[in-house]
């Protein structure tokens, strides 16, 4: 395992400038964001010209690109841009893409369906696809999303434990999502409040560390926050990466 962070600590920057602040943080490898919304990389502008694409996601300050978190807005061209984005991970040896899952609400099928034509593009790449715990999606639910990878041979889960604290599940056990892990996403977060400084929340990373050693998971460890209210941002981040790196 080892540590990396993600350009979403930095919504409000550019690519180039967040994965400054990384460098600066001390960060080695770097998880990053691929929206439509924000100033970061857009899907669309990695399906209308790859090779800038992909000249972008070399230029990272001497960070190793590790995963891409990639968010394409529902339309005609849904899975022409994530392939692009798959053939983007191919040609930067990024091995980890994560999804979010479909909204509460959604046909369970519909979904099934969906990230079956995720895996099956994805795959052509070499490319995993890690799909995220998250309030008020379908995987707000471990059981739920357990089930999402028992229906869709090939998908894993981006573990995002905060979700699983903060949201209905309400710290309740969650060990089952455990060997189906491709990546993750961390900050402290209590049952009440969904972001706190690092040490004032529950979640015990020496636990999750060894939970996950224990299914062989070998892969980042991603920080995963954004700005705070009345919080040193940066003091945040360089203390969950010194914290986790004691931990390895």
């Amino acid at each position: 395992m080892f540590v990396t962070a993600s350009t979403e600590c930095f919504p409000d920057l550019p690519l180039h400038d967040a994965l400054q602040r990384l460098v600066d943080l001390e960060f080695t490898s770097v998880e990053i964001a691929i929206s439509e919304s924000g100033p970061g990389l857009k899907p669309s502008d990695v399906l209308a010209d790859p090779e800038k694409a992909i000249a972008v996601c070399r230029d990272t300050h001497r960070l190793t690109p590790v995963a891409y978190a990639v968010d394409i807005a529902p339309g005609e061209s849904y899975y022409q841009q994530f392939a692009a984005c798959c053939r983007l991970a191919k040609a930067t040896k990024v091995v980890t893409i994560v999804v979010p899952g479909a909204e509460l609400g959604t046909p369970f099928n519909a979904e099934i369906e969906r990230l079956q034509e995720l895996v099956r593009i994805a795959s052509g790449d070499g490319v995993l696809v890690g799909v995220k715990t998250q309030v008020g999606r379908i995987t707000q639910d471990p059981d739920t999303a357990v089930v999402l990878c028992s229906n869709v041979k090939g998908l894993g889960i981006t573990l995002d434990p905060s979700h699983f604290i903060c949201g209905p599940h309400k710290g309740n056990n969650y060990d089952q999502v455990f060997k189906h892990v491709y990546h993750t996403h961390l900050r402290d977060t209590r049952k009440d409040k969904f972001q706190v400084r690092v040490g004032q929340g529950e979640i015990e990373y020496g636990r999750l560390i060894t939970q996950l050693a224990m299914v062989h998971y070998n892969r980042a460890l991603s920080v995963h926050i954004p700005p705070m209210p009345d919080a040193d941002h940066v003091g945040e981040l360089r203390k969950l990466r010194l914290l986790l790196e004691s931990l390895l």
